[in-house]
């Protein structure tokens, strides 16, 4: 078994209530008045109240092409993954050069050598660390870390792995996208990061909940229904009504496969709060009263949607709460999903 050691949430110093950030960016995001103010209504059916940024939000006014939002990625994304990992290792009395495998994700930027790799030689890790960046997994990629953590430790019982999430989705803001894809991002992404300590289940640190069963899946003929495509400008997105249909029509028989006749009862539900439409849809697949998603719900008002350290996040505020057994899921481009069965969480 794979024992979670520590969850080390951390956000960026700026932030920003949700009528903060429509007085700056409705006019970056459209000169049309009117088209501003079907912004300002997207952005309070948010259901989000505070976001996160990486600078400060008068800098997103001057923000070049990406060029230079990607090297502001680079440097935040590195001085915030240092911060994750460091409080991650600390919380579960760990060293630097006690991992073994570092996993890192983001689909808000690109950089060789990788995030991680600065990371690593920040703080001292081994030179024979094991590294496995990704790209493209989107908000999936918190839950399907935990998942391909779980699969490296399942064999190597005193190991030790770092899943390291960064997401700084305010600098891929799309000012020439007229789209309502980029309206309703541009109300409910925010940024934030998390590191996760993983250890082998005869590891000295492995005191944790544990991971008990993992389940990957990839639905067919979806891969234009939420995607991520690059442009000349950057990074712009494609989500559809579509979303949520998908996770009402193939949620019920991939968690009843997964759970293989166990019951939701008693299980926690660490969702990814993908926003109010994502969460509904949860709850209505799962025939589950929207109370038992009520942790994915604050996080979002209180952080927006995080890509994928979301559900670490949320992951976080569940072993806080000292719950016991949990779910935790999330969904990305593809459309794929991960879940992941807790035991023993708090």
């Amino acid at each position: 078994m794979t024992r979670i050691a520590a969850v080390a949430p951390v956000l960026p110093d700026h932030s920003y209530s949700q009528q903060e950030i429509i007085a700056v960016m409705g006019p970056l995001l459209s000169p049309d008045p009117k088209r501003r103010a079907l912004i300002e209504r997207m952005y309070s059916s948010s259901t989000v109240e505070r976001r996160y940024s990486a600078l400060p939000l008068e800098r997103y006014r001057d923000l070049g092409g990406l060029t230079q939002s990607n090297a502001e990625w680079v440097r935040v994304a590195t001085d915030l993954g240092e911060r994750a990992v460091r409080d991650a290792l600390d919380a579960a009395g760990l060293r630097a050069e006690d991992v073994d495998l570092l996993l890192f994700t983001s689909v808000t930027g690109v950089a060789a050598p990788s995030v991680d790799a600065l990371v690593a030689e920040r703080l001292g890790m081994r030179s024979d660390l094991r590294r496995w960046p990704s790209f493209g997994l989107g908000c999936v990629a918190g839950a399907g870390g935990l998942a391909r953590a779980h699969d490296y430790l399942e064999h190597r019982p005193t190991g030790v792995v770092i899943l390291l999430a960064v997401e700084l989705c305010s600098l891929t803001l799309q000012r020439t996208d007229d789209s309502m894809a980029n309206f309703v991002a541009s109300g409910l992404f925010g940024d934030g990061a998390a590191a996760v300590a993983l250890v082998g289940d005869e590891h000295p640190a492995a005191a944790g909940p544990r991971i008990a069963a993992t389940r990957s899946v990839l639905v067919g003929q979806t891969a234009d229904v939420l995607a991520f495509n690059l442009g000349a400008t950057g990074f712009e997105i494609v989500l559809t009504a579509e979303v949520a249909g998908v996770i009402e029509r193939e949620f019920p028989a991939e968690v009843a496969t997964f759970l293989d006749g166990r019951s939701l009862d008693g299980l926690a539900m660490i969702a990814h709060p993908g926003g109010p439409r994502i969460l509904d849809a949860f709850a209505t697949a799962l025939d589950l009263p929207r109370e038992r998603f009520e942790r994915s719900w604050a996080s979002l008002a209180s952080r927006g949607n995080l890509s994928s350290a979301s559900v670490l996040h949320v992951l976080s505020d569940a072993l806080a709460a000292g719950e016991q057994d949990a779910l935790l899921f999330a969904l990305g481009p593809g459309v794929s999903a991960e879940f992941v069965l807790l035991e023993g969480v708090g």
